[in-house]
């Protein structure tokens, strides 16, 4: 059985800084890549708060499930990568927000450094 390839773009989210796809779609199983705090619009990063951020983030993961046809609902699996342990209640607590029944399985990390020196990256997988 042949496995298709489909690379997902949303212009809603932010365009990738590297060789990479916001996203791809294998079978029903998107693999989105890691989002971090970028205005799609101005190109800014959205630094004022870690909640501040981790919004940002949260939109940007939406905006790439919603170019996929889907939604929150369908990540079955996060990934958090946070530039210290000190937020890791605040960032629970704006991520919580996004999966308010059912929540994916989960990692929560501390990194030395995310791009940008950003405070917070986050990938999903989602299925249909």
């Amino acid at each position: 059985m042949e496995t298709t390839k489909k690379i997902i773009h949303s212009d809603n989210a932010p365009k990738a800084i590297g060789p990479y796809s916001q996203a791809v779609l294998s079978g029903n199983t998107l693999y989105c890549s890691g989002q971090i705090a970028l205005d799609p619009v101005t190109g800014n990063l959205i630094l004022d708060s870690i909640e501040a951020e981790t919004h940002q983030v949260m939109k940007n993961i939406g905006a790439v499930l919603t170019e996929a046809g889907m939604d929150y609902s369908n990540v079955v699996k996060a990934s958090i990568f946070m530039a210290t342990m000190d937020d890791y209640a605040r960032v629970n607590s704006v991520y919580a927000e996004y999966f308010t029944e059912n929540p994916p399985a989960r990692e929560a990390v501390a990194v030395k450094t995310l791009p940008k020196s950003v405070n917070v990256e986050i990938s999903v997988i989602a299925v249909k």
